[in-house]
């Protein structure tokens, strides 16, 4: 009987080291999809700020040229109105 527990250790440690190898191939397929996860994320964010900042520009031209129009327009304006 002192020679079957020897080999029931054995038979136990050797079922515990695959569940620790399907353990790490677990960890580290979760590893790399948080990984692409964290690239698309990455992609979709610069998208979106470069899209953000390209409508802040045409924002600032287009109030820029509307500033520019009302003070072209508001010195005719401002003369008549004062009379």
């Amino acid at each position: 009987m002192a020679a079957n527990r020897p080999s029931a250790d054995r038979t136990a440690t050797g079922d515990s080291v695959p569940a620790l190898n399907t353990n790490a191939d677990g960890s580290s397929e979760l590893a790399q999809v948080v990984d692409e996860l964290l690239t698309q994320l990455n992609t979709k964010f610069s998208t979106v700020s470069s899209e953000l900042l390209a409508k802040m520009d045409d924002m600032s031209r287009r109030l820029d040229n509307l500033e520019a129009t009302i003070q072209s327009g508001d010195g005719g304006k401002g003369s008549g109105s004062g009379k």
